[in-house]
């Protein structure tokens, strides 16, 4: 139902510092400024930086990841950890670095299959939930699908546009948290199904017309279904 990643917005206190991070350290490419927003890509994903001064605001402590070239790991390693101090974990053949922005975002670049160079995508977001069986039979009903539950019932990890971890309150890799009041942004060719998939279900409907549809998820989250 849901065909592509179109944003995710992180709260930020300061908009330069957050700028530098992502434009200079990170590469990414910045298309829109604004006094209380940024706007950088990241392959086919904008990544919003937004200061606290109105609704939605943004992700706290979000943790999530983009996607780099396999053979561009080393070089992203080399450089990052002259000014970081750098984590690693290794899932199967592919590995992860993991390092924080100015606001205390848990960055991770992963080894995936992309063109690059550079940052090529974000192809996770970690949120943060109040009870794990109501937010995944949620994201269910707009067709992810759960793939991995962990051991202690602290997590459930779903595939969709992207990779979706729903956590419970606890610290995980890096000491990574999940994201409160996180704002995501979701292509859709029917965002009027996508709504009626979980109308039931959302705290709020906050807009609604034929090309864009803005909702909050059951833990304030808020989703925006928006016509390609």
């Amino acid at each position: 139902m849901l065909t592509g990643l179109s944003w995710l917005a992180l709260e930020v206190k300061y908009l330069e510092p957050a700028r530098a991070f992502y434009e200079k350290r990170l590469g990414l490419s910045v298309r829109e400024r604004g006094d209380d927003e940024i706007v950088a890509t990241a392959g086919e994903t904008d990544l919003v930086l937004r200061r606290p001064s109105g609704l939605p605001r943004g992700g706290l402590h979000t943790h999530y990841a983009f996607a780099i070239p396999d053979d561009e790991y080393d070089d992203w390693w080399d450089r990052l950890s002259e000014t970081h101090d750098l984590e690693e974990a290794q899932f199967g053949p592919t590995r992860s670095l993991y390092l924080y922005d100015p606001d205390g975002n848990c960055v991770e670049l992963g080894q995936q299959a992309v063109a690059g160079p550079g940052i090529d995508g974000i192809f996770e977001v970690v949120l943060e939930v109040e009870a794990l069986d109501r937010a995944r039979d949620f994201y269910e009903e707009l067709g992810f699908e759960t793939v991995d539950e962990g051991d202690d019932r602290t997590r459930i990890r779903l595939h969709g546009p992207m990779a979706l971890e729903l956590w419970e309150p606890h610290l995980g890799l890096a000491d990574a948290r999940g994201g409160v009041h996180v704002d995501l942004g979701f292509e859709t060719d029917q965002p009027r199904a996508a709504l009626e998939a979980v109308r039931d279900r959302v705290q709020t409907v906050d807009r609604e017309t034929d090309d864009e549809i803005v909702v909050r998820d059951p833990d304030g989250h808020v989703l925006t279904f928006l016509a390609p």
